[in-house]
């Protein structure tokens, strides 16, 4: 049984147990999330796609932690101008395993 659902502007394939990386969500470490855009679910062989998202159907997961993903450096430059700027950046994540679908 797996579901996709979409969460901060990106969609996943999840199935229960998976853990995945997703963007940062406001909720602590422990705590239970519910995703309620869920855009498709197929159990048993049989696949229900929503319009756009199927009704009733729930994925929970729990918050393993919150954290920063490792920093990126953006570079611009400019040939012959000499412009150059440098900064870094790192995304923040939110890590949470997959409990349960409920479809």
């Amino acid at each position: 049984m797996y579901a996709i659902v979409q969460t901060g502007g990106k969609q996943y394939k999840v199935s229960e147990g998976d853990t995945l990386f997703i963007e940062k969500l406001e909720a602590e470490a422990g705590a239970e999330v519910s995703f309620d855009q869920v855009l498709l679910v197929s159990k048993d062989g049989k696949v229900v796609v929503g319009s756009p998202v199927v009704a009733g159907a729930t994925v929970t997961a729990t918050v393993l932690k919150n954290g920063k993903a490792k920093k990126i450096l953006v570079f611009k430059y400019k040939s012959k101008k000499n412009y150059r700027r440098k900064a870094g950046h790192r995304q923040p994540y939110t890590q949470v395993q997959i409990a349960k679908i409920n479809a």
